[in-house]
């Protein structure tokens, strides 16, 4: 067991929401840190804010700074001797708390903060209406986003498969197709799960839409819920267009007795798991599940000592997630797989999410005793991280080595290799089809295996309505379907007669 001087604890929690009537005050960014940081000091009920000796910040894009800790820190008043920037991943919050709190329990710090925050909407709003916002000047100089064409392969760029909401959908059909689902079937636990999201954000006060919405407002197509990337509707995947920030403060529990803190409000860290994928998703063995995901998960309930956790959340950025990370986990259908409301419902303040999803269950566990589940993931099923949570201390103390990469590599398949398009036979492995904003079908992106077992993608056009009609059938997947490809300005598919 840890000593008391370096056993951490998370001691606040807080939250911001901006909504402003005129861009003229709106919140940048750092500002919505900043308050959230001050409103987890209340939240805590101490003066926590000057001992901070560590602060990390979540990778940020809805504006640019040359230094966002630093940033902070000076609207802080504060200065902390460790200030680090996280890089890109939805992932980041969970990793960023449990890094925090190793960091306590090695003794290298005594009160840390993690804060993020996204204005997305409010900088949206100004470039669409041409005002220039009264926040710091945008630093074009700092480094911007990791451009993706550096680690996708370029069949999947020259295709226009390199965003999340058009490679998430492969692992839809596979794994809905592993599990002897129909595509109906599939689709009707998708919007009942995503109904069940909502109906969390519709009761918590920082979510950007409070709405109930019903499995069926969430499956059906009309102009206001269009179809972007099949199977999936606008309502079943994350909505970046937000303004909100989060910050959690991390102490010793040394550090918040002497606080004067409430025991009941500190709420401890039992463990946690972390791996990846390969990060060109070609270059994986499959798409019916992951290994990095399942190794993650089977690790947070040997943590929890194979009991069921009392409360979850399970990372949502589109479906297939959260429905493979329940089986992992042996949860069912009926399962409410978050405290926080889901990334289309309460918001995807892109990297931040998780860490609002902190803020929601420490509120959670504060209410009652048990065990919580964080579960983020980043990238295309890329990056998975875990940490488990408990109302209660545990008798021992936090791993330093999380990492599961090893029982990752044990599960993970023979992978195939990627090979450039070329005239000949494939089947289908799996597929999806991107739409215009006016619903029609702009093209179908599908990954194929050839005749020897090698890896490719090519397009579908989008007059081949015999192809496009397979691909969403909804009575059976055409995984596996056999088909002809043919090279020209793109490789096309298409597939071979039923």
């Amino acid at each position: 067991m840890t000593p008391d001087d370096r056993t951490p604890v998370i001691v606040g929690c807080g939250e911001a929401v901006d909504r402003p009537a005129a861009l003229s005050h709106a919140l940048d960014p750092i500002e919505l840190m900043t308050l959230a940081a001050r409103r987890a000091e209340d939240d805590a009920g101490s003066g926590l804010l000057h001992r901070i000796d560590r602060l990390d910040v979540v990778n940020l894009v809805s504006w640019r700074y040359a230094d966002p800790p630093a940033e902070l820190a000076a609207r802080l008043g504060i200065a902390p001797r460790s200030l680090s920037y996280a890089a890109i991943g939805g992932e980041t919050p969970t990793k960023l708390v449990h890094e925090a709190a190793l960091a306590i329990a090695r003794g290298e710090a005594k009160v840390a903060l993690v804060a993020g925050a996204e204005a997305q909407h409010s900088a949206a709003r100004a470039q669409k209406e041409g005002v220039e916002l009264p926040w710091p000047p945008f630093a074009h100089d700092a480094p911007g986003r990791i451009e993706r064409a550096t680690y996708l392969h370029p069949l999947a760029v020259a295709l226009g498969a390199s965003m999340p909401v058009n490679v998430y959908p492969f692992y839809d059909m596979a794994s809905a197709h592993a599990w002897g689902q129909t595509p109906a079937e599939a689709q009707a636990e998708s919007a009942e799960l995503w109904a069940r999201y909502s109906a969390v954000a519709a009761d918590n006060p920082s979510s950007w839409l409070n709405r109930r919405y019903s499995a069926e407002d969430i499956a059906r197509v009309t102009p206001d819920n269009r179809l972007i990337a099949w199977p999936y509707t606008k309502l079943m995947v994350a909505n970046p267009m937000v303004n909100q920030g989060a910050a959690v403060i991390v102490t010793s529990l040394a550090m918040a007795r002497e606080a004067g803190i409430d025991p009941a409000a500190m709420i401890h860290l039992v463990g946690g798991a972390a791996a990846d994928e390969p990060r060109d998703y070609l270059a994986r063995d499959g798409y019916a599940g992951s290994a990095a995901q399942d190794a993650v998960l089977t690790r947070a309930l040997e943590l929890n000592e194979g009991r069921g956790f009392d409360a979850v959340e399970l990372y949502s950025c589109f479906p297939c997630v959260p429905k493979m990370a329940r089986r992992t986990l042996g949860l069912g259908a009926d399962v409410v797989p978050t405290v926080t409301g889901g990334l289309t419902f309460f918001g995807a303040p892109l990297n931040d999410y998780m860490l609002h999803a902190v803020a929601a269950m420490v509120r959670r566990l504060r209410s009652g005793s048990g065990t919580g589940l964080l579960y983020g993931q980043g990238e295309f099923v890329t990056k998975h991280h875990a940490l488990v949570l408990s109302a209660t201390p545990r008798d021992r103390a936090l791993d330093q080595d999380y990492s599961v990469a090893g029982d990752a590599e044990k599960r993970r398949g023979a992978i195939p290799p990627t090979v450039m398009p070329a005239d000949g036979k494939a089947s289908l492995e799996t597929a999806t089809i991107l739409y215009r904003r006016d619903g029609t079908v702009d093209h179908a992106v599908v990954i194929l295996r050839t005749d020897d077992g090698a890896r490719t993608m090519a397009a579908v056009a989008p007059d081949d309505r015999a192809t496009l009609a397979a691909i969403v059938d909804r009575d059976r997947y055409p995984v596996g379907r056999a088909g002809v490809l043919t090279l020209g300005d793109l490789p096309r598919w298409t597939a071979a007669p039923d």
